[in-house]
């Protein structure tokens, strides 16, 4: 039985929906294969444009689910790293993923499911929703969603949340960079990541994906004159590709674009 359902739109709009409702979307060993073979897909997928992960039933993701915690705890150590890795390979794939990304949020979000969210290029959450890193409560620590987290709230907020395991409002979770946007409830969490979807769909899909790139590249780089030369290379290469070109055109002669339908 699937744990995830993958369906793409007539717009190329690609939707990734957990569905594990009844155990709060939580993570076992099928849905993190199913996620990889998704976002490993998607990444040479030619129609797809814009990528939602969202989830199921009342939660967008409660973490690890207990039974594959359990079946964890009686591996070894290198079972257990390979586990491990398989976890982190599929933040990974949704980190580097050359389409946009937009997490559409709802209900809890803990431990594992914090790390699908940092791994998106977008969040956006419903202002009833709960955010938590738990693991320390179990004796175990977020060290697979780690890079992923403390790229998107920082070492100072990750300090004391790495710790406490305390609960985090959206309120707080915007604040400190987990989410970009609070809505009141899901009618408009629906509406406004359709927003953005709108945004994304008119945007060239090439420098798009460039310019995902470009963040991950030079992000925490000191400004040297091979980082300022790199990203002079960039621009000149994207003005002269047949992508620049037609969007330049089109902005002149004030008409749309050929990637906007």
């Amino acid at each position: 039985m699937t744990a995830l359902l993958y369906q793409i739109d007539e717009r190329g709009v690609a939707y990734l929906t957990l569905d594990r409702p009844d155990l709060h979307n939580a993570f076992n060993e099928d849905l993190i294969n199913e996620l990889s073979d998704a976002f490993t897909d998607l990444a040479s997928h030619d129609r797809v444009r814009v990528v939602v992960l969202q989830g199921n039933g009342a939660s967008f993701s409660a973490g690890a689910d207990l039974e594959w915690m359990r079946r964890a705890a009686r591996y070894d150590e290198a079972k257990n790293r390979e586990d491990a890795l398989r976890l982190s390979d599929m933040l990974f794939l949704i980190d580097s993923c050359p389409k946009p990304v937009i997490a559409k949020v709802h209900g809890n979000a803990f431990g594992g499911g914090v790390g699908l969210i940092a791994c998106a290029d977008i969040a956006i959450s419903v202002a009833t929703a709960r955010f938590a890193l738990t693991e320390v409560r179990l004796g175990l620590i977020p060290a697979a969603i780690s890079p992923f987290v403390l790229k998107a709230i920082g070492p100072r907020q990750a300090r004391r949340y790495f710790l406490t395991a305390e609960p985090i409002t959206a309120a707080c979770a915007k604040d400190i960079g987990l989410v970009h946007q609070v809505v009141e409830d899901e009618n408009a969490l629906h509406d406004q990541v359709e927003i953005m979807v709108g945004l994304l769909l008119g945007n060239a899909p090439g420098a798009v994906a460039e310019a995902k790139q470009l963040v991950h590249d030079v992000a925490e780089r000191p400004i040297t004159p091979e980082l300022r030369a790199e990203t002079a290379r960039r621009i000149a290469s994207l003005r002269a590709s047949q992508e620049g070109q037609e969007g330049i055109s089109a902005f002149l002669e004030k008409r749309r674009p050929s990637w906007v339908h």
